[in-house]
């Protein structure tokens, strides 16, 4: 007897489950995936606007702007190399004493987390749509310039959530410049 139950269930659920395909196919439309190979996939899509947005390739920094960003580059990068460099001859040096070599040892750390931040921000605010950008950070802050061209509405808070979620430095204490 159980058996019998036990099949007919079955049966009424291979049922159920057969008109439900057949009723989702008869009353779902066109199945044709609806698919093109120009579009780029994750891009946001304007709706009920008629400005024309430019892709991130297609805007260009005049060369005032792009000096800017070599030189403070450059500065940044010798800035960082010299005090790396400061901190290695205290820890070679055989009569530094061990607080002075600890020091030196922390601030090269230091150092290198901040690079490692500031090219990772660096390079995910590229990755969102920003032509260049320079990211420099500090104990109290960070501080990120990025051309006045690529500044929309909702910038500032892209900016600041890339530097949140890289540093942990709260929104108060990030600085955006446009140049």
């Amino acid at each position: 007897m159980k058996m019998k139950k036990r099949n007919l269930i079955v049966a009424a659920l291979v049922i159920a489950l057969g008109a439900a395909v057949y009723l989702n196919w008869q009353f779902g439309g066109d199945n044709t995936l609806l698919t093109s190979s120009t579009k780029e996939l994750g891009a946001a899509e304007y709706v009920n606007n008629d400005t024309t947005v430019t892709s991130p390739s297609k805007t260009k920094l005049s060369s005032k702007q792009s000096n800017y960003f070599a030189d403070a580059r450059t500065k940044r990068e010798q800035s960082q190399d010299k005090v790396v460099d400061i901190a290695k001859e205290v820890l070679e040096k055989s009569d530094s004493s061990t607080d002075s070599k600890d020091s030196a040892k922390a601030q090269a750390e230091k150092i290198e987390k901040y690079i490692t931040y500031q090219t990772n921000i660096e390079n995910l605010l590229k990755a969102k749509g920003f032509t260049d950008c320079l990211c420099c950070i500090t104990e109290k802050g960070c501080s990120v310039v990025v051309p006045k061209e690529d500044m929309k509405k909702s910038s500032p808070m892209i900016i600041k959530d890339v530097v949140y979620g890289q540093t942990g430095i709260n929104f108060e204490n990030i600085t955006i410049t446009e140049i």
